[in-house]
């Protein structure tokens, strides 16, 4: 069986013409949403041997990335969820620990329209739980390297869940100063979590 299917790239609206074939169908391999060219200008973040080796992220924070995230988060443009499910999917399907995603405050919610974490989740077929609440609308956008380590803590627990000696995996779209990861770990651990890892699509 080999079709295909007219498409156009989410980001830059030129066509992709990908032929449909078995593939697609029997494997967890998702369709291109994105033509080459704008694939190609984002760039995969190589760490540092200094850097945590529990938290993991895919790309820098390029100007093409900037652009993605302003479009995906602050434009609402809630389709770019499916731009990246097939790289977030290989990183994460096979994990075992309990995915948590980032989560935002309701009054923020109810402004973007969507929770653009949970989002890149469910489109990348991967499972997650909400064990972690925002408990403060404020942001750490616009904020000082030096305000956002001294941010106080933005997160509590969910009420009736159960996290003493189960092991987490924290998920963000970006990591700058690593305040949001370190105050989401900070709570699970203080619940009795026996270990709390990181991934993030960008670091910035």
């Amino acid at each position: 069986m080999k079709r295909y299917e007219t498409r156009n790239c989410l980001l830059c609206n030129s066509s992709l013409n990908e032929p449909i074939t078995w593939k697609l169908f029997l494997t967890n391999t998702f369709p291109k949403t994105i033509c080459l060219e704008c694939e190609q200008k984002f760039e995969f973040y190589n760490p540092s041997q200094q850097e945590e080796q529990d938290i993991i992220s895919l790309y820098k924070y390029n100007d093409m990335m900037k652009d993605f995230i302003h479009r995906y988060k602050f434009m609402h443009d809630v389709i770019l969820a499916k731009v990246f499910r097939q790289q977030i999917h290989e990183h994460l399907a096979k994990t075992k620990a309990i995915i948590v995603p980032i989560p935002i405050h309701p009054e923020k919610l109810k402004e973007r329209t969507f929770a653009h974490v949970d989002q890149l989740l469910k489109e990348a077929n991967i499972p997650f739980q909400h064990y972690l609440e925002k408990i403060t609308t404020d942001t750490q956008v616009g904020k000082t390297r030096q305000q956002r380590i001294n941010s106080p803590q933005l997160f509590r627990t969910t009420e009736n869940v159960d996290i003493k000696g189960k092991e987490f995996l924290l998920v963000d779209d970006i990591y700058t100063t690593g305040t949001t990861i370190l105050h989401a770990k900070t709570t699970l651990f203080k619940a009795g979590a026996k270990r709390v890892a990181a991934f993030t699509l960008i670091r910035g």
